[in-house]
């Protein structure tokens, strides 16, 4: 074909839209069928979930048709999906979508273990099907806006928090798989370094699980960073400081401000200043840059191999089993001195 006729065909393809199904109608999938629903050159086909009570909400929130099995979805003819079900599925859902040449959004966790996530990489890349991992928190325009302030700089430390109560809804994992997987890959990606040494802290308090978690870490590039992590707090909270050598910036992924410290004096004076941050919904920007790498056929932002090796650290964390919170004899009111 001519390059002529190429650019014609691509023009066309791009004035047809993409057909976009979603797999999982779950809280997050309902979410993404909501926000895929109204993107232009967007066709959302579907979503699909075996739960009918799933589908009747999912269909509600986005006006779509639902599914009960995943090939009523691909008989309809699709070209991306993103995938939304329950982690120990997203193996087998991402490799018959990738069998079929169907592009693909996991969330994250990609999968349950690092031999599945893998599994998804290598059969992505032989495929040449586009593989994105769906790490949310990267587009959050408030932890965008921390990493445009410390671009350039001489990382010393990282501190992140993201607490909160109990979740209303029930999961096979704790608190390192559902929360700080978030959190270790913004350190991979803030400080652009592998994590090369792992030290956790984890508890159960009121859970099987860990529902407490400190975990320090080192990146090959000797920065320190640290996670705390709990489903005990009766309020969320999510709070990321980096310290370069430059400079200290501080950022409330909740209320999205950022303020950055600078200008450090010998007498301790120093300046301060709140950093522009947008307004976008991260879902809404994450959707896009999924669908922007499927039309490029570029490197998706956050990719399969990020989305692998923050699903690899997160599972050395685990590694060492939680213990009780308290001990049996610390349990009774404590007593006043005197």
């Amino acid at each position: 074909m001519s390059s002529k006729g190429s650019a014609s065909a691509a023009k066309t393809d791009a004035e047809r839209g993409l057909r976009v199904g979603v797999v999982g109608a779950g809280v997050m999938g309902s979410n993404h069928a909501r926000v895929l629903a109204g993107l232009p050159g967007v066709t959302l086909v579907g979503i699909v979930d075996p739960l009918p009570e799933h589908r009747v909400r999912a269909t509600a929130l986005a006006g779509c048709r639902a599914f009960a099995d995943l090939d009523e979805l691909f008989d309809e003819g699709v070209d991306a999906v993103t995938i939304a079900a329950p982690t120990h599925l997203h193996h087998e859902i991402a490799l018959a979508c990738i069998t079929r040449n169907i592009h693909i959004l996991v969330e994250k966790p990609v999968a349950s273990t690092v031999e599945e996530g893998q599994g998804i990489v290598n059969a992505a890349r032989s495929a040449g099907v586009t593989l994105m991992v769906g790490h949310v928190e990267r587009f959050n325009p408030a932890v965008a806006a921390i990493k445009q302030a410390i671009s350039g700089e001489d990382i010393l430390s990282i501190g992140i928090t993201r607490v909160g109560p109990f979740p209303p809804r029930m999961s096979n994992v704790g608190v390192v798989i559902d929360l700080a997987v978030h959190d270790i890959d913004l350190i991979r990606w803030f400080t652009e370094s592998d994590i090369v040494e792992v030290q956790p802290q984890l508890s159960s308090a009121v859970a099987e699980r860990e529902d407490i978690a400190l975990l320090q870490f080192r990146t090959a590039s000797g920065v320190l960073a640290h996670i705390n992590t709990n489903w005990l707090t009766p309020f969320k909270a999510r709070s990321v400081t980096v310290a370069t050598r430059g400079k200290y910036v501080m950022g409330d992924l909740l209320t999205r401000q950022v303020t950055e410290c600078f200008g450090f004096k010998p007498d301790g004076s120093y300046s301060m200043r709140h950093l522009p941050v947008g307004h976008d919904e991260p879902l809404r920007a994450e959707l896009i840059a999924f669908l922007d790498a499927v039309r490029t056929g570029n490197v998706p932002a956050v990719s399969g191999d990020e989305g692998v090796a923050s699903l690899e650290i997160a599972i050395r964390c685990l590694e060492q089993p939680a213990k009780p919170a308290a001990s049996a004899a610390r349990k009774g009111p404590r007593r006043i001195a005197g």
